[in-house]
């Protein structure tokens, strides 16, 4: 027995020996990280070896380098290795527990435009156990500190690292291969990140990631006239006729657009402690002049409130990784809904009480063709205002009606609400219902910052109708994305009561309200599944706006044509019949795994998902409708816009007198803003 400790002892005071400590050591953290900080659905005994083993071969090439050098630099290169990718493990945890993906090229470049006031949200995903990711790096420090590990200067023969890079190339190929056996085309068809991690690892991710980022940017250069050609074709034979009983019914009205952060469906007459969490949209869901649709799904990515924007205004589906209004909201050439409508003879204007630069929206929204963009710079800003991702609800939307009030008529008016934002905390002072007692802290305020989302739209809604504008607008009201991510089934459990709540049950609850309310509108209650990506061509048919030669991928959810199969972004979708969740279908009525589907039924609607997410990036990636031409509509000048405060703010003025059609104008010049009632304690004098 001594003379095995004592040959081990000696061969890992060997170069070798302390690199293959260091693989082995670093292997055992990573399956530490899979098994305990992800959710990567490993099933099986082949996606659970292939797990085991992934970090091996990067590693053992990444420390293999360490072996072609002399003496103490081998030592420290390898400690620095392992600690910056220990320190990019210890990021991606940090990110995932949030967005439930991994950390890539395209989101890193443009983590400038998210970075805002993002300690918080941190600090309240900080866990203790994240640190032991550093520990492999430190009990290595500690071996050669205390000399428990001595140093090998000698020199090493060359055929050893050879060896050791030819063996870690040579086990990167049986893992691909074995890989490719339990999940064809894994690197060329796949939608989800996670799938590459748990078959590859995390480190060929990144790899794979910076290849695809690489690939994506030269496309855009590479790409021509004709490319738009087979985009066209597609949009020609999946034309979904528009409901000809609502085309045009809102013509001429104004139109406002009410994002409702992280909101979902299951809030909408939902009660807690006896009380209703959300009692005014309760209220405006069940009015008769209020079309609702309760199988109305979120389809967002990684940008997800950007890629939520990007849907509702554009039909086109984000991308698989970061956000287009981030990558390509600058330069790509769009055919948005503010531009559509301001060649219709509309104002248009974004409100939002944070940074103009939050999601690239100073520039995208140039891109888009908004003639205003009211960003923090036109609020008074005070801290106790501040939520964290901006203004508080109640006092931005009331000092939103300073700059509503003067907006020419008829105007298409987006105004962008954070206080439902996660961490979901909330001053005891704007609290009015307790919060839920699932034990879990990041969705036991959730109840509390909608019940305050809540009252601000109601206060909202009250200023309307005392300054008549109810009756002369068309209130849409949207849920960006999900609230309450998949990483907290258990509390979801115990808030709906669903036992044992799963991928089934995670991806049914991506539902977020959908409301289209408008004084005289033949409403209800409409069970037709749709997404985000459908809503732009059904306000344009609502607003009497032909969208028949536009690219779009959605269709209008009041028509018979609708197909009712709604993708997500990672490839699964839901329908009314069919629900698909990695490589499991399920039956939606039933919730139930459905064995009965055929092979042909499923790659029908697997196609069709893929098909339409790939035209889709095909159109952003490439740039492509710089090459569609659109009959009557007139490409949007960048330059035309500015949204620096006084300049903005000159041209409304001069908008306001040259068309005399704004609310304040019609109110013989007389301000409505004191109409407007809120019980912000902020605002109390």
């Amino acid at each position: 027995m001594k003379r095995i400790t004592k040959g081990i002892s000696n061969f890992l005071n060997t170069r070798l020996g302390f690199v293959l400590l260091a693989v082995f050591l670093y292997t055992l953290k990573t399956i530490y990280a899979y098994t305990t900080k992800f959710n990567l659905g490993v099933k099986g005994s082949i996606q659970t070896f292939l797990m085991i083993i992934n970090p091996i071969p990067i590693m053992l090439l990444l420390f293999g380098i360490a072996l072609y050098m002399k003496g103490r630099k081998s030592y420290i290169f390898l400690l620095i290795i392992d600690f910056l990718d220990s320190v990019w493990l210890f990021s991606n945890i940090l990110y995932y527990r949030e967005f439930s993906d991994f950390l890539t090229m395209v989101l890193i470049k443009g983590s400038g435009s998210v970075t805002n006031n993002l300690g918080k949200s941190i600090m309240g995903i900080l866990k203790p156990t994240d640190f032991l990711v550093f520990l492999d790096v430190i009990v290595l420090i500690l071996l050669l500190a205390f000399h428990v590990i001595k140093m090998d200067v000698k020199r090493l023969n060359w055929r050893i690292p050879v060896l050791i890079s030819s063996l870690a190339v040579l086990l990167f190929g049986a893992n691909l291969t074995l890989a490719e056996s339990d999940r064809s085309q894994l690197l060329t068809r796949t939608f989800d990140n996670n799938y590459i991690v748990k078959y590859l690892g995390l480190n060929v991710f990144n790899i794979y990631d910076l290849v695809k980022t690489t690939k994506t940017n030269a496309v855009k250069s590479q790409a021509k006239s004709s490319d738009i050609d087979s985009i066209e074709k597609y949009m020609k034979d999946n034309y979904v006729q528009p409901n000809v009983e609502y085309s045009g019914v809102a013509k001429g009205k104004n139109v406002f657009i009410i994002h409702l952060e992280s909101l979902q469906q299951f809030m909408i007459d939902y009660k807690w402690d006896g009380e209703e969490v959300t009692p005014n949209l309760n209220k405006i869901y069940h009015e008769n002049d209020t079309l609702s649709f309760d199988n109305f799904f979120n389809q967002v990515g990684q940008g997800k409130t950007a890629d939520a924007e990007l849907m509702l205004e554009n039909s086109l589906f984000g991308l698989p990784e970061g956000s287009a209004m981030v990558t390509d909201g600058t330069t790509n050439t769009f055919q948005a809904a503010p531009a559509i409508l301001d060649q219709d003879g509309y104002t248009t204007a974004s409100f939002h009480g944070d940074v103009p630069s939050f999601w690239n929206r100073d520039n995208a929204y140039k891109s888009w063709g908004y003639d205003y963009f009211f960003s923090s710079n036109y609020y008074k800003q005070k801290k106790s205002y501040n939520v964290g991702y901006g203004m508080k609800d109640k006092i931005f939307l009331k000092d939103s009606t300073q700059y509503i009030e003067q907006l020419p008529q008829p105007f298409y008016a987006k105004l962008i609400t954070v206080t439902n934002h996660y961490p979901y905390t909330l001053d005891k002072k704007n609290q009015s219902i307790s919060k839920t007692d699932t034990g879990d802290k990041t969705v036991d305020g959730y109840v509390q910052t909608a019940r305050y989302l809540d009252e601000s739209i109601g206060e909202f809604m009250d200023w309307l109708k005392a300054t008549g504008l109810d009756k002369k607008s068309m209130v849409v009201l949207y849920g960006d994305h999900y609230g309450i991510s998949d990483n907290h089934k258990k509390a979801m459990a115990k808030l709906t009561g669903i036992k044992g709540f799963n991928d089934f049950n995670n991806a049914q609850y991506q539902r977020v309200p959908f409301m289209i309310h408008m004084d005289g509108l033949k409403g209800g209650i409409n069970h037709t599944y749709g997404g985000e990506i459908d809503v732009l061509p059904t306000l344009l048919n609502l607003l009497g706006v032909d969208n028949k030669n536009m690219i779009q991928f959605g269709s209008d959810l009041l028509s018979s044509e609708h197909s009712q199969v709604v993708a997500f972004r990672n490839g699964d979708f839901v329908s009314p019949t069919v629900t698909k969740v990695g490589s499991t279908y399920y039956n939606t009525k039933t919730g139930k795994v459905d064995k009965k589907i055929s092979k042909t039924e499923k790659e029908k609607l697997s196609n069709k998902v893929t098909t339409e997410l790939s035209l889709s990036d095909r159109v952003i990636n490439g740039d492509l409708l710089r090459f569609h031409k659109l009959p009557g509509f007139e490409t949007v000048n960048k330059k035309n816009y500015s949204y620096k405060k006084s300049t903005a703010l000159k041209k409304l003025k001069a908008a306001e007198k040259k068309k005399g059609t704004s609310l304040i104008e019609q109110n013989d010049n007389k301000s409505m803003v004191d109409l407007y009632q809120t019980d912000a304690p902020e605002l109390s004098k």
